[in-house]
């Protein structure tokens, strides 16, 4: 990435444990629609993405469900609710598509990260397999066999 793109991308929020929990097989990059007191307060960095989800809807739009956003301490009556579903910005055949692979194949789609692109703020969404527990032992052996590996390779 050379300088000009890090000055346009900062990342504000991860979901760690979506890598662990699920397999993802593809990434979206979806803006989001946000009121402006959850502007400020994801600018301030108070969002957490830990157990969030998205689904279509029936109206045709994909929203993020418990995606929790800290009220802004200087909203007063204004303010927005921590919880609230919020709709995520595609295209119609990205939707569409995305609508059929969950149907068909069983898939999940789950945020995996919250970014600045420029002055925007996007949402990167992850079509998603579930790990069963032996898998994720697996991934976890596989991880640690690596860096066994790298260490004991540095070490020459």
């Amino acid at each position: 990435m050379d300088a000009k793109a890090k000055e346009d991308f900062r990342e504000i929020a991860r979901n760690r444990k979506a890598w662990h929990d699920y397999e993802v097989l593809d990434t979206y990059e979806a803006g989001i629609v946000l009121s402006g007191t959850e502007v400020k307060s994801v600018r301030a960095g108070k969002i957490n993405l830990m157990d969030s989800y998205a689904q279509a809807s029936s109206d045709g739009g994909i929203y993020i469900h418990r995606m929790h956003i800290s009220e802004f301490t200087q909203g007063n009556r204004y303010n927005h609710k921590p919880y609230d579903n919020r709709k995520l910005l595609l295209h119609a055949r990205e939707i569409a598509y995305l609508r059929r692979e969950v149907e068909q194949k069983h898939l999940t789609l789950v945020p995996l990260r919250v970014y600045f692109k420029k002055q925007w703020i996007k949402v990167e969404i992850g079509l998603c397999k579930g790990r069963k527990d032996y898998d994720k032992r697996h991934v976890i052996a596989e991880k640690d066999n690596k860096k066994r590996l790298a260490n004991v390779m540095k070490g020459r």
